[in-house]
């Protein structure tokens, strides 16, 4: 009603200037918890993705607050499930999608970097989703071309972190439509959009093969394969990531990954940061653990020598490496899951 009213009036404050003025004024409050969580260097929350609605970080007395005043983020930490269930209480995720159909699409980042900071928490995604977060008409407004980057970004954020913390939001974000999206977010001029489109459908594919036969209706698969030589380090990254996920639950797919194995094989022999070759490694594995149909390609395609080199390689690595001797010293600690562990890994690297 308050901001009907304020929309309506034609004085100083008022309009849809007035409208998203105010709007954003209650989310970087209501934000601000989240904000200093996330920013907190060494905190558990940490792990929160301090990427997902960004607009939020910018200028926020929450980051200074996270990075400085660690007695402040502790009892903000202790307290945040409270404020969780306050906001859960009086129906703010709820609000906040209301506010977005009172708003103009270039007005839109700091409400949905708020929805993208509140869906990292399971109650508050939760109610979110029941209130109709990922309606499809929604979810066309905020996809659309026009949409600026930010929010683009944020909603594939919000994707992803719903995929991956639930297969029970499979389902809703089926009835989202946004297969069709994901054709433009692969071939995307921008990296972080092709690198984040690669990590939403890597946890699409996480718990079950639930999209396995979509992708494939929407020729998504080949968009993939091709992002695993993207010249962007991060979208090679999660492309291989999707595609090991795309691989991993049954042989469906098989075919249509099969292009991808010369692909894999090759950045395991690359300069990629470990993550990647990990990655890439655990994919090729995934293509032959449902069935042999591709353990043909596997070795003509240089696929086996690859990975065989790569162990060779971490090998030598290991035994040079100056963790080594550490590594050594911890099969006397007192500890003795440290220590059985540590023996492990040097009887490991001994047979090798």
């Amino acid at each position: 009603m308050h901001l009907k009213l304020v929309k309506s009036w034609v004085g100083p404050g008022g309009g849809m200037d007035g409208v998203r003025d105010i709007t954003n004024a209650v989310i970087d409050l209501l934000a601000f918890p989240f904000v200093a969580v996330q920013n907190a260097p060494g905190l558990p929350s940490a792990t929160a993705s301090v990427n997902s609605g960004i607009l939020l970080n910018m200028g926020s007395p929450g980051v200074k607050v996270g990075m400085e005043d660690r007695d402040m983020v502790k009892v903000i930490e202790e307290d945040l499930g409270k404020y969780i269930k306050i906001l859960l209480e009086v129906g703010v995720p709820g609000i906040i999608l209301w506010c977005l159909e009172h708003l103009e699409l270039k007005d839109l980042g700091r409400p949905v970097a708020f929805l993208a900071k509140m869906i990292g928490h399971r109650p508050l995604a939760v109610q979110l989703v029941g209130k109709g977060l990922l309606d499809p008409t929604r979810m066309k407004r905020l996809l659309d071309r026009s949409s600026p980057r930010e929010v683009m970004l944020d909603v594939l954020m919000i994707v992803s972190d719903l995929a991956r913390m639930d297969k029970g939001f499979y389902e809703y974000i089926n009835r989202a439509s946004l297969l069709e999206f994901f054709k433009g977010f692969l071939t995307h001029e921008d990296p972080s959009v092709r690198s984040k489109a690669c990590s939403a459908l890597g946890n699409m594919c996480r718990h079950s093969s639930y999209f396995y036969s979509s992708l494939a209706r929407n020729q998504i698969i080949g968009l993939l394969i091709d992002r695993c030589s993207d010249p962007d380090k991060r979208t090679r990254k999660f492309a291989c990531f999707a595609i090991g996920n795309a691989a991993y639950h049954n042989d469906v797919l098989y075919e249509e990954l099969r292009r991808s194995i010369p692909l894999l094989a090759n950045l395991l022999l690359s300069s990629e940061e470990d993550k990647t070759k990990a990655n890439a490694a655990g994919a090729l594995s995934n293509l032959v653990r449902n069935s042999n149909k591709l353990c043909e390609d596997i070795v003509s395609k240089g696929a086996l020598q690859s990975l065989l080199k790569l162990v060779a390689e971490c090998s030598v690595v290991a035994v040079n490496s100056e963790l080594f001797p550490v590594i050594g010293r911890l099969r006397q600690s007192p500890e003795s899951t440290i220590a059985n562990y540590a023996s492990v890994i040097i009887n490991k690297v001994a047979d090798s």
